[in-house]
């Protein structure tokens, strides 16, 4: 009995088991991860190193760090814009170079410059060192465009890889002879540094105060270190010149103008763009008062891009501008360009693309001429007055095309209003005519209704005339 029910015990729960195995459950949802987005491919990044090459050390070591500054600026700029060039994304690098002004060690840069590869440079910003140094780089392939060199010899010699984005000496040197003509002056003593730069200049001015009727009464020399100028002044005092001309930098003029002052020299001072500085104020003192110099192209407050150049230059350096900061600036941008419509960093592919350069720069609209100097460069001349340079005037062939295109835009304005006015004349005596003819259509209509109304009042009076004789005759 006990086993009997041991077994239907059993068979109970083997009931009870299989019951339970036959209730699936629902497996419960798992949740699976959202696949993580793709990370961007990153673009691979282009090096384009540029030379840059001035003094920065010795007397000229103010002007150098005024180059660089406006290099640097230009690169900041460019890498912040994210400039792709082939797919990839270029990061421009500014290699430094200090060639001390001085031609030989100008040529020991300029060889490590090309063995280090660079893609262009930058300089140099004396013309002694820029010349020497453009056949290395003319040799290697490698661009070069200078923000400052002036002597008329760097581009001279053939080099296709030669190019300078402000006038020349042979400009420059011209305007300031015309200049101290038209201010009056008869006789003149020249003094250069027997640079490459004030040499070169120097020359040029002769060349254009002799023809337009100066006499050069001394010829004196110095040297691009020296601050002793007392000996050859001296010699210029005896020969009462009502001018002197200098060739050569701030570091020499400023000095030479507070001397002139000491020795009683009563004659005015001229330069050039050397001598356009704050520097030269500063060293010259009092002196200073009173006498002019000159720079390649219209002053930055009268450039449409020049205030911001200024503004954004003080804000990044806490500087204000020497002198070839612009012009530098505009330099690095002009082989920026080059190489982004070449679509390629390689020296040798963006080269011809310089030469086809039209450029809206802070300086000029800049374009190269087949030598590789900037077209029509004019120049600006400025008095020193109150510790600050003031604008005189500006000569030479970027001004008169300047003045030109000026004029050409008037009498195209002027002649656009004429056309104007005349198709509005014909529009006006057109809806003067519709008028006319509208109005005498008026007329015509209200002449018609009034005769139409007579007859039918004519024909009203008639008709009761009849009717009354008919009355009366009837009676």
């Amino acid at each position: 009995m006990q086993a009997k029910l041991s077994v239907v015990a059993l068979s109970v729960v083997a009931a009870f088991a299989l019951s339970a195995c036959g209730q699936k459950e629902e497996p419960k949802p798992v949740a699976v991860p959202a696949a993580a987005p793709a990370a961007p491919v990153a673009k691979p990044e282009l090096i384009v190193k540029l030379g840059h090459v001035a003094p920065m050390t010795g007397p000229q070591a103010h002007l150098g760090k005024d180059n660089e500054n406006g290099a640097l600026l230009a690169i900041e700029e460019l890498n912040a814009q994210g400039m792709e060039i082939g797919g990839a994304k270029v990061k421009f690098e500014l290699l430094a170079e200090d060639d001390q002004a001085d031609p030989k060690q100008g040529s020991i840069v300029a060889q490590k410059l090309v063995d280090a590869k660079v893609n262009g440079v930058i300089g140099h910003l004396n013309s002694g060192t820029t010349i020497p140094a453009s056949k290395l780089y003319a040799d290697a392939g490698i661009p070069q465009i200078s923000g400052s060199a002036t002597n008329p010899k760097y581009t001279q010699q053939g080099f296709a890889t030669a190019f300078r984005v402000m006038a020349n000496d042979v400009q420059q040197g011209k305007v300031l002879g015309e200049f101290a003509a038209k201010q009056g002056i008869k006789t003149v003593a020249i003094v250069d540094d027997r640079s490459a730069y004030g040499q070169g200049l120097a020359d040029e001015f002769k060349k254009a105060a002799e023809a337009s009727g100066i006499k050069v009464v001394a010829t004196e020399y110095t040297n691009d270190k020296a601050t002793d100028f007392k000996a050859i002044l001296t010699k210029i005092k005896s020969k009462k010149a009502e001018m002197v001309f200098f060739g050569g930098m701030d570091a020499q003029g400023g000095p030479m103008t507070k001397q002139m002052k000491e020795l009683g020299i009563k004659a005015k001072f001229l330069g050039g763009d050397g001598v356009c500085t704050p520097e030269f104020m500063k060293l010259g003192g009092e002196a200073a008062e009173g006498n002019y110099c000159s720079l390649p192209g219209m002053p930055l407050e009268k450039l449409a891009k020049g205030p911001e150049f200024r503004e954004k230059f003080a804000k990044k350096f806490g500087a204000e501008i020497q002198l070839y900061a612009p012009y530098v600036y505009d330099a690095v941008m002009v082989m920026a360009d080059s190489m982004k419509r070449a679509n390629s960093v390689e020296s040798a592919k963006f080269l011809p693309e310089i030469g086809k350069t039209k450029y809206d720069g802070v300086t000029a609209m800049i374009e190269f001429d087949q030598l590789g100097d900037l077209k029509g460069g004019s120049i600006s001349l400025y008095q020193y007055k109150g510790g600050k340079l003031e604008y005189v005037e500006t000569m030479g062939g970027g001004a008169m095309d300047m003045v030109k295109g000026a004029m050409a835009e008037v009498k195209e304005a002027a002649g656009a209003a004429t056309e104007a006015g005349k198709e509005l004349g014909k529009d006006a005596a057109k809806a003067g005519a519709e008028v006319k003819d509208a109005a005498k259509s008026m007329a015509g209509a209200a002449t018609d209704a009034s005769k139409e109304a007579v007859k039918a009042g004519a024909d009203t009076v008639k008709g009761a005339a009849e009717a009354t004789k008919a009355a009366v005759e009837k009676k």
